[in-house]
């Protein structure tokens, strides 16, 4: 039986990947969480209390503390996906991104170094490090450009993408440096069940039917591919299990849409499922919620990613459509109301996206 090492697994995408690990898999997984703002052991309760599930409460910047548990738990691999993840508030508050992102990613790999050169060459030859990063590392595309490939040059915009492109460039070259055997995947926009509500999708659920306004920034014409987080989930644990050492590759939902265009379609959604005059607002029609706010600074137009490779080499294809994944989303939030009434409670403040 493979024991995984997932960082960052009370996230919204580790949680994903956990799940699906504990439920259709045969592994053992160790979750290491530091459970900042966006981590909640509440998206894990289904599998919580299942033997073959471990939580390790830690930082990874904690370079003593992460050598300790990852010697404890002699891992046969390792999903990272511990960072700092919100463009808008690596503009506000830029350090806890570069220490996360880069330091912690750094903190990993040297301890993993130290950790994966002592195995018994039996187990050295069947590890691996999954390194999971985002396409906001390649910068953005005009709206003829072809979407981005595994081969398109890094240029970041914001300082979460520059932190995140800095991670990528460290875990390549301990790979070509030191033979640590890893694997890379660049992701497109998730959405899905228990993600953090600042995030464009969950705020505009949430918003629209508590009756506040659905900020969008400047004219909500800035186009994302979106991908299902279950989707991603499988991914991520494919390529993990079958990916070759040393490759990257782009994992997305041919899903594009530009933000405006999403909002309407979680505003149609709700009339279907919960129409207003069930909801006891005082307007016409969700729509009428929509507030168009100050664009944020260096906000790229467009992301777009090509996904051939991982569908050529390892038969991946996201299952759901942007529509069946959208409803299978609102559908999640009306029915967990529980959930994300416990995360807003004193934790979410809305800053940037004109809410105070």
């Amino acid at each position: 039986m493979t024991k995984i090492l997932i960082t960052g697994g009370a996230g919204f995408i580790g949680s994903a990947v956990i799940r699906q690990l504990i439920q259709n898999h045969d592994h053992l997984v160790v979750n290491l969480d530091k459970l900042t703002y966006a981590g909640n052991l509440e998206s894990l309760e289904m599998v919580a209390g299942s033997p073959s599930y471990t939580f390790e409460q830690i930082d990874i910047c904690d370079l003593g503390k992460l050598h300790e548990i990852i010697n404890h738990h002699q891992p046969d691999g390792i999903m990272h996906l511990a960072a700092e993840s919100h463009v808008d508030r690596s503009i506000d508050e830029p350090a806890e991104f570069i220490q996360t992102n880069i330091i912690g990613t750094y903190n990993l790999l040297e301890v993993t170094r130290q950790y994966w050169n002592k195995l018994p060459q039996q187990k050295k030859i069947k590890f691996r490090i999954h390194h999971i990063s985002t396409d906001e590392v390649y910068g953005d595309l005009k709206s003829i450009d072809s979407p981005f490939t595994e081969e398109t040059s890094y240029d970041p915009s914001s300082p979460y993408s520059a932190s995140k492109a800095s991670s990528d460039h460290l875990v390549r070259a301990w790979q070509r440096t030191y033979g640590l055997p890893i694997v890379i995947t660049n992701c497109s926009n998730n959405y899905g069940p228990y993600q953090f509500p600042e995030k464009l999708i969950p705020l505009t659920i949430l918003n629209a039917i508590s009756g506040k306004i659905i900020p969008i920034y400047g004219k909500g014409d800035q186009i994302r591919d979106w991908l299902y987080v279950e989707d991603h989930a499988k991914a991520l644990i494919k390529v993990f299990q079958e990916g070759r050492i040393g490759e990257t590759y782009n994992i997305g939902g041919n899903s594009e849409k530009n933000n405006l265009q999403v909002v309407k379609s979680i505003c149609n959604i709700l009339e279907e499922l919960l129409p207003i005059k069930k909801s006891k607002l005082n307007i016409n029609n969700y729509k009428d919620l929509i507030t168009f706010v100050e664009d944020r600074p260096g906000h790229d137009a467009r992301y777009a990613v090509d996904a051939d490779k991982i569908e050529k080499e390892l038969n991946w294809m996201p299952q759901e459509t942007f529509k069946s994944g959208m409803k299978k989303t609102v559908k999640w939030y009306l029915n967990n109301r529980i959930w994300w009434e416990r995360v807003l409670d004193g934790s979410y403040q809305g800053e940037r996206l004109g809410l105070k």
